[in-house]
């Protein structure tokens, strides 16, 4: 009952800029945090930055100073400006929510996936 579709990949050379961007939607009553993950061929999905509902963020180690999340002012979409990208920042990039839904009369808390989308870093 909930939705997140991401968009904004493609192939860009080393030094290049991409913005991505997650929305939610469906039976959404609140977004408590969002974040982006990466997966490369052959490595673990690994988590790149994280944003809550207050705001407050966090970044893996090899993206800080270069890639900034943010969020809308409703709060249902995420994105991700990524700067001064590499070669080793090529994997596909999925969104991440933690979502309180609508149940019938009730309300559940659940992490919910994008479908990713492919960032390709070459020359």
């Amino acid at each position: 009952q909930v939705q997140l579709v991401e968009s904004g990949g493609g192939l860009v050379q080393p030094g290049g800029s991409l913005r991505l961007s997650c929305a939610a939607s469906g039976s959404i009553f609140s977004i408590n945090a969002m974040g982006w993950y990466r997966q490369a061929p052959g490595k673990q999905r690994e988590k790149v930055a994280h944003i809550t509902s207050g705001g407050s963020t966090n970044y893996a180690d090899s993206v800080k100073g270069r890639f900034t999340i943010s969020r809308d002012n409703a709060k249902t979409t995420v994105y991700l400006q990524m700067n001064s990208l590499k070669p080793e920042d090529t994997a596909v990039y999925y969104c991440n929510a933690d979502v309180t839904s609508y149940s019938g009369s009730y309300t559940s808390t659940d992490k919910y996936w994008g479908q990713g989308t492919q960032v390709t870093v070459s020359s």
